[in-house]
């Protein structure tokens, strides 16, 4: 399994830089397991890299789980009512410990 954590602002700033990163991840074929616990602030752009990375796996069928949702994550995720749309592959919010 591949982990990814995402560090800090997942932003129209930074969303080109960690898409490269989390395609290159699936691109491995194996499992990949993004936490999420460290980002601070996420924008739509951010958010529209999570649902591209999702489809990507989907397609390549390559299992994808974002875990550890920081505030921020959840909370764009709730306004958006993405959180159960996401559900399978993000969980129930819980920033005390990995979401599965």
């Amino acid at each position: 399994m591949s982990t990814h954590a995402i560090v800090g602002e997942l932003t129209v700033l930074t969303a080109a830089e960690q898409k490269e990163s989390l395609l290159a991840a699936l691109e491995a074929g194996q499992p990949v397991e993004v936490s999420l616990a460290g980002v601070g602030e996420i924008d739509t752009a951010g958010l529209q890299l999570l649902l591209a990375v999702k489809r990507e796996a989907v397609e390549r069928r390559a299992p994808v789980r974002f875990v550890s949702h920081s505030a921020a994550v959840h909370q764009v995720l709730t306004f958006c009512r993405l959180d159960t749309q996401l559900a399978h592959a993000t969980g129930n919010h819980d920033s005390r410990k990995d979401v599965r």
